[in-house]
């Protein structure tokens, strides 16, 4: 057989598949009454309850964020932090309880400094940069060899 026989052969069973499933159309989701037959499973769930936390320092890059946040029903409250390219720690604490909305508190710590011109000058053009008291540098790119093959 060849590709084009079987690209053929293929694309007549995938419409005689097609042309055998049901399809009801859009609308809105049936509701199925107690004393149903068919069972009914709710995805709305009045109790919610989760707790994560997680964070990223990577030293070459300079990458150093996290957030944490724990749930339990209504009540929300979490926290979520960066470091600026002005070398200050942003940290947002927030929280919601029920109806209240998201109420967020956000600090900084640490003295905002540009010590050799723009942030991006500094980093991309001298190939260094600072987050914090940490000083870094980018790892050098070279393009690839090219490869030439007989």
């Amino acid at each position: 057989m060849n590709a084009k026989t079987v690209l053929l052969l293929l694309g007549v069973a995938a419409m005689a598949a097609a042309d055998s499933f049901e399809f009801g159309g859009y609308g809105a989701p049936r509701r199925y009454s107690s004393d149903s037959s068919e069972s009914f499973e709710s995805y709305e769930s009045d109790e919610a309850k989760y707790n994560f936390d997680w964070a990223v320092r990577h030293g070459p890059s300079g990458n150093n964020y996290g957030h944490q946040e724990a749930r339990d029903n209504d009540n929300t409250k979490g926290s979520y932090h960066v470091y600026l390219p002005d070398g200050r720690r942003q940290t947002v604490t927030y929280f919601v309880d029920g109806g209240s909305g998201y109420i967020a508190d956000v600090k900084y710590s640490g003295e905002a400094s540009f010590d050799s011109g723009s942030y991006e000058s500094r980093s991309f053009e001298s190939g260094s940069f600072e987050f914090g008291s940490d000083s870094h540098e980018f790892p050098r790119y070279s393009p690839p060899r090219p490869r030439y093959y007989n």
